[in-house]
């Protein structure tokens, strides 16, 4: 049975999470509340909160894991050629935490394919913009002749960075915002972003699974270590184009 968590109950082991012949691999834990506190020490034990309206608060730690390391990142040729544009032309832009809350609901309009609605609630946006506010979230944003026209949101703890969700509404746009974010990630040397679940698109990018073992053994030392800055514009992209002019 999946436990209920009081105000004050700690989460239980990742181990103790449903397994993958149950109805909801991964599942751990149900909560009524979706506080910052209890959001960070969940990022910090390798857990995350997905559920939709009218659900309790959900929190899950899939085995395997996805994740993507920076070092991996695939670049395809049409999305280098696209990157270099960018990169010289003015009229593209990177921003950072601009507008959080707007990136979550405009994430949060995104249409999925096998999903109907969303999981990104009212509740989630206030809970992570509270986050954003103390320097543990943020936004990478793709602009375009002064409009922003895709980007992507997620955690940072330490030396972590957990994705949360994208959107584009141009072609490319949520690409090109991972890539500077990748960029970013490879300057300062982190290792690995969390993606939580496989899907086709984030597998293209690079992303791969790991065993939920050697995720949380590597999100505990992480999310120890000092965090890095967060201020960078689309020359992160030279990090991920190495040969570009």
């Amino acid at each position: 049975m999946v436990p209920w968590l009081g105000p004050d109950d700690p989460f239980p082991p990742v181990e103790r999470a449903l397994g993958q012949a149950s109805g909801a691999p991964g599942l751990l834990a149900a909560s009524s509340d979706l506080l910052p506190w209890r959001l960070v020490d969940a990022y910090r034990h390798g857990i995350f909160p997905w559920y939709s309206d009218g659900q309790p608060v959900l929190w899950w730690s899939p085995d395997p894991r996805m994740v993507l390391l920076p070092r991996e990142f695939k670049v395809s040729p049409s999305l280098r050629k696209t990157l270099r544009r960018v990169l010289h032309d003015p009229r593209w832009e990177i921003r950072v935490d601009h507008d959080f809350p707007a990136v979550m609901r405009r994430c949060a309009q995104a249409p999925r394919r096998g999903q109907r609605g969303t999981w990104i609630t009212a509740e989630i946006i206030d809970a992570y913009a509270a986050l954003h506010r103390i320097g543990d979230a943020h936004s990478i944003e793709t602009w375009l002749d002064g409009q922003r026209v895709g980007g992507l949101y997620g955690v940072s703890l330490g030396r972590m960075f957990f994705g949360e969700s994208m959107f584009a509404e141009v072609s490319d746009a949520s690409k090109i915002a991972l890539a500077a974010l990748v960029g970013h990630l490879r300057r300062h040397e982190i290792e690995m972003i969390d993606c939580q679940q496989n899907t086709p698109h984030l597998a293209s990018l690079g992303g791969r699974e790991i065993a939920r073992k050697t995720f949380v053994s590597h999100v505990r030392a992480a999310v120890a270590a000092a965090r890095i800055p967060w201020r960078f514009d689309k020359t992160a992209l030279l990090e991920v184009l190495p040969h570009a002019v």
